[in-house]
């Protein structure tokens, strides 16, 4: 396994080490004593979560706040996603850039989201099944977002704006100028 690290500190892209032949493949998709080694970050997974969605999907962008703040790996096991961080840390260099990254079940490859970032990802595929684990447990009191389109973050989820299939809740998030974490800031 390889990790990459982000323009944006403790975000990092995993690519495995990916065994092939006639049968098919072999991966492993995560190793804590691995994941700790490559990343200098101890971090413990406490819930595994997934969905499926179909093209034009957009699921974010998501957070939880305070004491329920979540670190997240994800990765993609069917068809092929755009996935965005954004970094929201007051104190962080790379407060308010996000990284966006092609993950699909073709290139196996997974993105860790730290604690204080916001998280979304758009399906590009026909359809496709998400996987993510996290090291905290969701609290829906603690839930919140940011806007996806706001301008100021930039992010070009790669298809037009008329194709996107969004919940209402995830349509009325601030704005980054206007967002503030709940129960203190990370």
């Amino acid at each position: 396994m390889r990790a990459i690290e982000t323009k944006l500190e403790g975000c990092y892209i995993f690519e495995p080490q990916v065994f092939e032949d006639e049968r098919g493949c072999f991966f492993e998709s995560y190793n804590q004593k691995k994941f700790k080694e490559l990343t200098g970050l101890d971090v413990t997974f406490v819930q595994d979560n997934q969905s499926k969605s179909e093209y034009g999907v957009l699921r974010g962008l998501h957070l939880q706040h305070g004491e329920h703040a979540q670190a997240k790996l994800v990765r993609v096991l069917t068809g092929e996603v755009l996935d965005v961080a954004v970094d929201l840390r007051k104190n962080s260099s790379t407060y308010g850039m996000h990284v966006a990254v092609r993950l699909s079940s073709e290139n196996k490859k997974q993105l860790f989201v730290p604690r204080g970032f916001a998280h979304g990802f758009i399906v590009l595929s026909e359809s496709a099944e998400f996987c993510y684990k996290c090291d905290n447990f969701y609290s829906p009191k603690a839930e919140g977002g940011l806007l996806y389109n706001d301008p100021a973050l930039g992010i070009d989820w790669g298809i037009d704006d008329n194709e996107i299939i969004i919940a209402e809740k995830d349509k009325t998030h601030p704005l980054l100028k206007d967002f503030k974490f709940r129960e203190g800031n990370l």
